[in-house]
């Protein structure tokens, strides 16, 4: 039975475990708002004071939007002054980065491409490849139409990402004139831009691919501007805030004449190879032409296969002929005159027989008109090409002293001329051979065969241009340049051969005899100044032979080198390749004369 007693103990007892209970409630509420508070004071504390700078740049890249303006590229002039490549306005589509975040993406690529003409994929790759957060307009396309820039209005709803902007694209005049000089702009490639990303290149920057464009890269390209804009969620623009002008290019001034580069591509006509004129007495580049050619203002648009494929059809018109190598046949008879009067073994007065032909080491070399010239010295010997006199020349000499004067003259080495692509030709030597023939050494018929310009012999129209100019100059190997510089720079360029004044005589008095009676006399005309060459026939099997020839004029004070090489034209550099360096010196010289 439950006592009095017991059931007020037991009231008690309640009473003690219910004492404070109804504050636990408040105290534990007010714990977890302190907590909660606490955090949320940290939290902003550490957005303000650990965060503050990252947030702000996030929440300014929300509502500032940099709209890139691209530097104008240099000018490029010719020697007197007119435009060989400049730029023209032009109108290029662009996206912003976050376009391809937004839900109607696919749309906005599908109805982009067929305004465009471009594949989506393309287009994709292109925002990819600059990535979400990238800070500038990406461009999709140059050179639009009105139709194309009508079109994207006409569809603004839909491409509010999109957007056309005025753009300058590179623009040359004079069409394919001087292309291989020039060379061409395009976008950069996703490979060049990590080798210039140092250098401040971006995404869409238009680069030199080729020619000077290339070489003066750093010259004409200019530095980036821009503009920076406050926009709101809608991408409305708000307010101005800056501009960082563009800094143009600096403008160069290339040693070239159009008309006489005009001139020298009109003689080339269709006809595979190059022609080179050059100033003898310091190396500026007056004149390069080589064909197939092609316009560099086909690369200021987007190059669809049909196009790509179009050039190809014409072989390989992006390859400069005068910078590879070729036989020199006998314009190389130069350097073994040259060789055999300063070794002191055949003085200028040296007289040797010509016959139909000479065995040497085993091997039959042939005189080029089956009979001979009887006996004959140096100036008759250059005149009339005589392979056997100079056969007798190289063999007595010897190969050494034919690759050490050839190299002198700047054979088997690159010339310095500011294009890439320029090959170095070819003087082989004993251990050339021994490397490339499986040990087998030089012969004395190697020899021959070099003294006559043939063999392994390789040699570029700039080297032999180099050559001729030597002996025009009174002895110096000149540096073929294309820009314009001072005096002083380009007789720093010119390096003494030390030959000596009776070989150089000799020589002149040979090259003059080829104009006025041997095989070069298509170029002993009124029209042009007494002139002296050289020409030159290769053997290229299977195909039919090389022609080639090299003059300078006026004889007494030369002012101009120009060298014709036609590949696989068939005929005698004298029939083939001196009619075409006679037009070149004809406009030269006329112009010459009206502007006196």
């Amino acid at each position: 039975m439950t006592t009095l007693s017991s059931l007020s103990k037991t009231k008690r007892q309640e009473n003690v475990r219910t004492v404070g209970r109804q504050f636990q409630s408040i105290v534990i509420t007010i714990s977890i708002t302190a907590f909660l508070f606490g955090g949320i004071v940290w939290r902003l504390a550490y957005l303000q004071l650990e965060q503050g700078e990252i947030n702000q740049a996030k929440a300014e890249d929300n509502r500032i939007r940099l709209v890139p303006k691209p530097p104008v590229r240099a000018n490029i002039f010719d020697r007197k002054g007119k435009v060989l490549a400049t730029t023209r306005l032009s109108h290029s589509a662009y996206v912003w980065p976050k376009a391809q975040k937004q839900g109607n993406w696919s749309q906005i690529k599908q109805i982009l491409a067929q305004i465009l003409n471009l594949p989506p994929e393309e287009i994709q790759q292109k925002v990819e490849q600059a990535g979400f957060n990238y800070p500038s307009l990406i461009p999709i396309a140059r050179s639009l139409t009105p139709t194309q820039i009508t079109a994207i209005e006409e569809y603004r709803p839909q491409l509010k990402w999109v957007e056309v902007d005025i753009d300058r694209v590179r623009y040359y005049p004079n069409g394919k004139t001087a292309a291989h000089v020039l060379g061409y702009t395009g976008e950069i490639n996703q490979e060049e831009l990590n080798a210039k990303k140092k250098d401040g290149y971006r995404l869409g920057d238009v680069i030199g691919k080729m020619g000077v464009e290339e070489s003066f890269e750093s010259k004409l390209r200019g530095a980036w501007g821009g503009l920076k804009l406050e926009v709101d969620g809608s991408g409305k623009v708000l307010r101005f805030l800056g501009e960082k002008p563009p800094k143009s290019g600096k403008d160069i001034t290339l040693t070239i004449d159009l008309e006489v580069q005009k001139a020298a591509e009109t003689a080339l006509g269709k006809q595979k190879g190059a022609i080179i004129a050059l100033d003898p007495n310091n190396g500026a580049v007056i004149a390069i032409a080589s064909y197939p050619s092609f316009d560099p203002n086909i690369f200021s648009t987007r190059i669809t296969p049909e196009i790509w494929q179009q050039l190809q059809s014409q072989g390989n018109p992006f390859l400069n002929m005068a910078l590879r190598g070729f036989p020199p046949a006998s314009t190389f008879k130069v350097v073994t005159d040259t060789a055999g009067m300063e070794s002191g073994k055949f003085p200028p007065q040296t007289v040797l027989g010509t016959y139909a032909g000479i065995n040497i080491g085993g091997t039959y070399f042939r005189e080029w008109n089956h009979a001979g010239f009887g006996s004959m010295g140096y100036v008759g010997a250059l005149s009339w090409s005589s392979n056997t006199f100079h056969a007798q020349i190289g063999r007595g000499v010897g190969g050494e002293a034919l690759i050490k004067w050839a190299r002198n003259y700047g054979y088997g080495q690159k010339t310095g001329i500011e294009l890439q692509g320029e090959t170095a030709g070819l003087i082989a030597d004993d251990a050339w051979k021994r490397l490339n023939f499986n040990d087998w050494g030089w012969t004395v018929g190697d020899t021959v065969n070099m003294s006559i310009g043939q063999g392994f012999t390789l040699a570029t129209p700039v080297q032999v241009a180099v050559m001729f100019s030597a002996i025009a100059n009174g002895g110096y190997r000149v540096q073929p340049h294309l820009l314009e510089t001072d005096n002083q720079t380009k007789q720093a360029q010119r390096i003494n051969l030390n030959l000596k004044p009776s070989t150089i005589s000799t020589l002149r008095n040979g090259l003059r005899a080829v104009v006025t009676s041997g095989t070069g006399t298509r170029l002993n005309v009124p029209e042009i100044p007494s002139a002296a060459g050289k020409s030159g026939t290769a053997e290229a099997p299977p195909g039919e032979s090389h022609a080639w020839f090299g003059a300078y004029a006026p004889f007494d004070q030369p002012e101009i080198v120009v060298v014709a090489f036609a590949e696989h034209s068939g005929g005698g550099g004298g029939s083939v390749a001196g009619p075409m360096v006679r037009q070149v010196m004809e406009v030269y010289f006329k112009r010459k004369v009206a502007n006196k």
